[in-house]
């Protein structure tokens, strides 16, 4: 890969929408672009900016990725501090502005945006050469001040020195090495120079959410502020037929009632204010193009569906050859919910028109897709919306919506306001709970039909696998991951299914249906990890044989699955006999494997069944293999993020349909798991010099099926849908 390292001047920097006081700023370019960020100063390519140094000895580590909890502003700031052998107080952090020219995710291209568990992974060099720049230019600086070699001089935390005496701080000789030839070459640390990397250090972020002084979209107020609530249709499809504004404006604050293409947003001066305005707007709706069906004659549709072949995604030998000689066959369906996604921070944006342009803030997630669909709308080029990435309060897929649909939202409001006497006012446009649950993209409802079989000696033979579910990248952006019929967001986790099965197919369906869907916490694995783990377990059981050992057997040909396996189940004890419960009770321990996002997981998962068929997760033993591991703090804080995450989904989370209306509406109805429900859960971390993948989502998929595991090993009954249900 081509890479050019290239000093930015102060004056395009600024242009970039950052902020001022930098004595030396750096660019790092990587791909097709790097001829062009070489020559840019005749060009007018501004190119990549991630490192600031201040005369004040501060590093500004611009970070291009969403920071929603998941840690990018510590881990990636943590590869510049590495690198550039600063001390960590020194470093701050700012959102990068939306310019895929510069910022663009290196695994997608030419797109902006945080996804897919990737900021660290296709950060790791490119932040690393950033850092290693810097240093290479003050230590540049600092060697022709002092008439030294470059290679006597020594840097660390923070201070270049020499061993005749002579130091100086980053911000001494920032403006100094600003002036100097950018590397064409750097060096980077081999593993075992490591200072920052593999150790914990504390977030950049904890301090101000503490205080109280992180900036989210709540946070934000522009002079002349309105803020919006939309009143939504109750079925999907439906559209506004008519509507009374006249008892809406009678509320106490609220300025303005306007149309927009998916509702009827009310305008206030508070967010209560236009909450009770739209409580008492009067709106007709046309249902006439509405979805009518209920979650059950979905999955009646489902099972017909799947009763003939879909689209295939993988195959190998001649299943049903095996399938008709096999000593032992076991048939099984799964079923799977729509899930919402239930961030803390439910959806909300600030946008602000303007003659020349848009500016909107918010936790962004996909600028590239945003610019160019906010452009559509309102008939600006995408250069001309500026996106002003704020902190997110979880997203879990929801904010990287491929429609943008909140954001067009939001837009489409400010717009209507054209020509009246709020025309230009900035709106904050604000969803309530009830309105995300009701009124926002799921995860997929899907239906998984599995037939496997054993030979004689309990070795296995077949594995076929058939899916039923919604496309959730058809008619977006992303459509291109659909190849020949199969969205490979659907069948990931089954279709590369890394057990040594000889005969072997993956087959698809995916309806078309008028319910939204999207991308939720791990995204196809947070079904296909629960159909595989527990139909394998199935077989595991008919053959006779032990739930680890045959995973190890099956897995010799993959050894970060079998060495998480090893390490999970080891440290959970496995080979010990599970302590006992009190009278009544019964106690069992179950055990799932999955890659996802490049990352390998491991979980060990024991259960208590009361007398009365309740249950309560006690423990969850979790093994990681995501590569290095640059902060395991953080590593740790991920996979028991992810486990809770998947574990509230599994004993919790379902969104069903009656007549085309969501019937859930908060956390009363649709609860998250409890203080007092949280099991002990241990993580432990692969030892790996391979390069980092994601942790944000590997952890979700795995906890479910280790639980149904546990749950057999204690009563003998499979369950095959989720939630998970004893009774």
């Amino acid at each position: 890969m081509t890479t050019t390292i290239e000093n930015v001047s102060r004056r395009d920097f600024l242009k970039a929408g950052v902020v001022a006081g930098a004595g030396l700023t750096l660019g790092v370019w990587f791909g097709p672009h790097a001829e062009a960020a070489a020559t840019s100063a005749g060009g007018g390519i501004t190119p990549n900016a991630f490192v600031r140094i201040g005369a004040d000895d501060s590093v500004t580590v611009i970070v291009k990725h969403l920071e929603m909890g998941q840690g990018t502003y510590t881990g990636l700031p943590t590869l510049v501090a590495e690198e550039l052998d600063a001390a960590w107080s020194q470093i701050r952090v700012e959102g990068a502005p939306a310019d895929a020219r510069r910022y663009n995710n290196l695994f997608w291209g030419p797109a902006q945006g945080t996804g897919g568990s990737t900021a660290m992974g296709n950060s790791f060099e490119q932040m690393r050469r950033a850092g290693a720049a810097a240093r290479a230019m003050l230590v540049a600086a600092a060697a022709k001040e002092w008439q030294v070699p470059a290679a006597s001089i020594r840097v660390a935390q923070g201070v270049v020195s020499h061993a005749s005496g002579r130091k100086a701080t980053f911000g001494q000789l920032a403006a100094r090495a600003a002036e100097q030839e950018v590397p064409a070459e750097v060096k980077l640390k081999e593993p075992a120079e490591f200072i920052y990397i593999g150790k914990r250090a504390p977030r950049t972020d904890s301090r101000a959410k503490v205080r109280g002084t992180a900036i989210f979209t709540q946070d934000v107020r522009l002079p002349g502020m309105l803020t919006a609530v939309v009143a939504r249709p109750p079925r999907f499809g439906a559209r506004v037929k008519s509507f009374d504004a006249a008892r809406a404006k009678a509320v106490k604050g609220v300025v303005e009632v306007v149309a927009i293409p998916n509702g009827v947003a009310v305008l206030a001066k508070d967010f209560w204010s236009a909450k009770k305005g739209r409580d008492a707007l009067a709106v007709s709706w046309d249902e006439s193009g509405a979805f009518r069906l209920g979650t059950a004659e979905i999955l009646a549709q489902y099972r017909e569906l799947a009763k003939q072949p879909g689209a295939v995604a993988a195959e190998r030998g001649d299943v049903a050859k095996a399938l008709a000689g096999a000593a032992k066959v076991i048939e099984a369906d799964y079923e799977f919910p729509y899930l919402a996604h239930a961030a803390m921070e439910p959806l909300n944006c600030v946008v602000r028109l303007a003659d020349d342009g848009c500016e909107v803030w918010n936790g962004e997630q996909l600028q590239t897709v945003d610019q160019y669909a906010l452009a559509g709308l309102l008939g600006l080029k995408p250069e001309q919306v500026r996106l002003n990435m704020l902190y997110a309060g979880g997203s879990f897929g929801r904010r990287g919506n491929p429609k943008s649909d909140y954001l067009l939202e939001a837009a489409s409001i400010a717009r209507a306001l054209t020509g009246g006497p709020h025309a230009g006012k900035p709106v904050k446009m604000q969803w309530t709970r009830e309105d995300d649950m009701r009124a926002g993209f799921y995860r997929p409802l899907f239906l998984h039909r599995l037939k496997g079989a054993v030979d004689a000696d309990g070795n296995p033979l077949a594995w076929s696998q058939r899916l039923v579910g919604q496309s959730i990248v058809a008619g977006t952006a992303f459509e291109g991951m659909i190849k020949n019929g199969v969205d490979a967001t659907s069948v990931e986790g089954a279709a590369n299914l890394p057990y040594a099965i000889p005969h072997f197919r993956v087959d698809l369906h995916s309806p078309t249906l008028g319910v939204p869907v999207q991308w939720w916490r791990s995204v196809g694995s947070t079904h296909t990890a629960f159909a595989t783990e527990v139909f394998l377990d199935e077989l595991c059981h008919a053959a006779g044989k032990d739930p680890v050992a045959w995973r190890r057997e099956l897995l010799a040909a993959h050894p970060r699955h079998r060495g998480v396996l090893d390490l999970a189940a080891s440290q959970a004890g496995w080979d010990k006999p599970l302590a006992p419960g009190k009278a009544g009770e019964k106690r069992g321990r179950g055990i799932a494997v999955h890659e996802s996002f490049h990352s390998y997981v491991a979980e060990v998962a024991e259960v208590t069944v009361k007398a009365d068929g309740s249950f309560g997760v006690d423990r969850v033993v979790c093994a990681v293999d995501c590569g290095i591991a640059v902060n395991p703090d953080i590593v740790r804080a991920q996979m028991e993020g992810g486990i809770v995450f998947g574990l509230t989904a599994a004993l919790y989370g379902e969104v069903t349909l009656r007549e085309g209306q969501v019937e859930q509406s908060n956390f009363t109805d649709y609860p998250l798991l409890r203080v007092h429900e949280m099991p002990k859960i241990e993580v432990h971390i692969v030892a790996s010099n391979e390069k980092p993948t994601g942790v944000g989502e590997p952890g979700t998929p795995v906890i479910a099926p280790a639980v149904a595991n546990a749950l057999f090993a204690a009563t003998g009954k499979r369950l095959r849908s989720l939630p998970l249900r004893l009774s």
